[in-house]
């Protein structure tokens, strides 16, 4: 509402002011090609925010200072820390990453952000920069009309650039062109008022236009041309570093709980740096003139490029030692309610702009999926899930566990189960259609809604299965009970077997693992290896009971197998480094078979 209100505002000053001043026009126009610049670039860089960057984004946010070096890194290559916060935002929120990881990354953007002054300063405000932007143009709108998307993101990054360098020249040309019209520095204040009311502006120019790294530029620009005091421009600096948390705020709403716990995270750093920065403003200003004599710097963009960086280097030092306690302190105060339906954890609108993001968030779900089927199904054999998770003889777990745990599976399955599969459906079709997915993306979207419909079916078939199996659990007929055992016991190896897939820290125990699930599974077919059929001729059960035993049999395999198929989706096929070398390695239905013929006896 407020950026809509705002609108008509900011388009009837800009028509008042191309009325006064012509060279206004000039800036304005400069402006306007830089923020468009921006936005090519961003788009360019999304072209790369796929696979390769999940990787690197695994790989450098485990330890605080890879996070916070991976943001100085990755923002002074793209030159836009709202682009870098917007994708930190979207990796969290799918799950890549966690809050802390997610943390340091903004810290390091904030400080890998000043990168762009000290370019602008030290080069782009000292030569003609429409030299080196009209062949970027030429060479970028050449890529973005290929139909290869690498070249497209090659392309658009080549135009971002392009319109950056040319936006950057009119500014400086606009700037230059006041001082034989108008001089700016009529509107200079000293003092904490003159600080305040600049910092004021600086917040409200880069709420309004997206990006601190423009109003930078432009506060560079016009101290350069002499239209800005060296003191208000520190002020405006402060300012814009304020501003630029509007982004992720904005980016964090349509996020989950961590994506809002990390949008304030940014907030807090950034107020907290400007608040240093403003009470500290004499001796920063001491040490700038101190650290500029040494250097040699003769100029004030330098000297404001440098201040920029001083003070937000200090806000770094002063809250990277409080990230871990900022992070509890945001967890605490940003819970997430508990609804009475269970509810997504990693899809959300943050992540449905990257199909690569969209996709880890879509394993990651059907996952949560999974660990939420696993304990309702735990509890209908009468088992617990630690109990299973150990190292425990399983067929001396299932002998003592003859208490029910008695809990509405029909209610779980439709607050918990139904629910989330629901919300995985829906989020799929979102997904699909778009228009920047690939084949192999499709390829895992669709194997991810097969293993979901595979884990809701399981759970139907112990919906099934439950209800004989509360009553014969506690059966006085000896070899019932027994039978029954043995169901509950190949139920649970499957779980245990799947857990160990799914925690295994090796990758060669993964495959091992599925496959001799399978073999024991199919080794525990109380029908097919002849147990109840001679169990009726013995004259051990009535054909009444054996009917029984044969449905719940069925049910019991016909869940594991769609628990199995599942795990094999989301812990084998769904694992980069298993496809497809590993999966070769399974064995097909035939050689399960055959293994399980060898010896029929589990």
């Amino acid at each position: 509402m407020l950026r809509r209100a705002l609108l008509p505002v900011t388009i009837g000053l800009l028509i008042y002011g191309f009325w006064v001043s012509p060279d206004f026009k000039l800036v304005c126009a400069g402006v306007a090609i830089f923020l468009y610049g921006m936005l090519a670039l961003e788009d360019g860089f999304r072209v790369f925010a796929g696979g390769i960057l999940n990787d690197i984004l695994r790989r450098c946010t485990d330890k605080l200072w890879k996070s916070f070096a991976f943001g100085v890194v990755s923002t002074s290559l793209v030159q836009s820390s709202s682009l870098v916060s917007l994708l930190t935002i979207t990796f969290l929120s799918s799950g890549l990453i966690s809050l802390g990881g997610a943390i340091g990354i903004v810290f390091g953007a904030n400080l890998g952000t000043t990168s762009g002054a000290w370019l602008v300063a030290g080069l782009g405000l000292k030569v003609s920069l429409s030299v080196y932007a009209m062949p970027l143009l030429v060479f970028g709108v050449l890529l973005v009309f290929q139909r290869n998307n690498v070249s497209k993101g090659f392309g658009y990054i080549l135009v971002g650039l392009g319109f950056l360098l040319l936006g950057i020249d009119y500014m400086k040309s606009g700037f230059e062109a006041f001082r034989s019209s108008i001089d700016l520095t009529r509107f200079s204040m000293e003092g904490l008022p003159g600080l305040l009311v600049y910092t004021g502006f600086g917040v409200a120019a880069t709420v309004i236009m997206q990006s601190s790294h423009a109003v930078l530029v432009l506060t560079l620009a016009g101290l350069a041309a002499g239209q800005i005091e060296y003191e208000n421009a520190m002020a405006l600096a402060i300012g814009s570093n304020i501003g630029t948390t509007i982004t992720a705020i904005i980016g964090s709403l349509g996020a989950n709980q961590d994506g809002k716990r990390l949008a304030a995270a940014h907030l807090v750093f950034n107020c907290a740096t400007a608040l240093v920065a403003i009470v500290f403003i004499g001796e920063f200003t001491a040490a700038v003139g101190w650290l500029s004599t040494l250097a040699g710097f003769e100029d004030d963009t330098l000297r404001l490029a440098l201040f920029h960086t001083l003070f937000n280097l200090t806000g770094m030092l002063l809250m990277l030692p409080l990230t871990g306690k900022l992070e509890r302190v945001l967890s605490q105060r940003f819970r997430a309610p508990s609804p009475a339906v269970k509810q997504p954890k990693y899809l959300n609108e943050a992540v449905k702009q990257y199909a690569d993001a969209a996709v880890d968030a879509l394993q990651n779900e059907t996952t949560r999926l999974y660990d939420t089927a696993e304990r309702i199904i735990a509890h209908a054999m009468g088992l617990h899930r630690d109990d299973i998770h150990s190292e425990r003889d399983l067929k001396r777990v299932v002998s003592v566990s003859r208490k029910a745990i008695r809990e509405d599976i029909n209610e779980k399955y439709a607050l918990n189960v139904k629910s989330l599969y629901s919300a995985i459906v829906e989020f799929i079709s979102d997904v699909s259609a778009k228009a920047d997915v690939d084949g192999r993306q499709i390829e895992l979207i669709h194997l991810y809604r097969t293993a979901g419909a595979r884990i809701v079916e399981s759970v139907k078939a112990i919906k099934h299965l439950q209800k004989n199996l509360l009553a014969q659990m506690m059966s006085p007929n000896v070899v019932v009970r027994d039978q029954y055992d043995e169901i509950r016991f190949h139920v649970a190896q499957t779980l245990r077997a799947i857990h160990t897939m799914k925690t295994a820290g090796s990758e060669d125990v993964i495959v091992p693992s599925y496959d001799e699930a399978r073999v024991a599974l199919a080794k525990g077919d109380l029908v097919a290896n002849g147990t109840i059929d001679h169990l009726i001729r013995e004259r051990s059960i009535t054909p009444a009971i054996a009917t029984s035993l044969m449905n719940d049999t069925a049910y019991a395999f016909q869940a594991c197998n769609g628990l199995l198929g599942a795990a094999e989706i989301l812990f084998i096929r769904g694992r980069k480094k298993l496809r497809p070398a590993e999966t070769a390695l399974e064995l097909d239905d035939q050689e399960i078979a055959s293994l399980a013929a060898r010896d029929p006896n589990p």
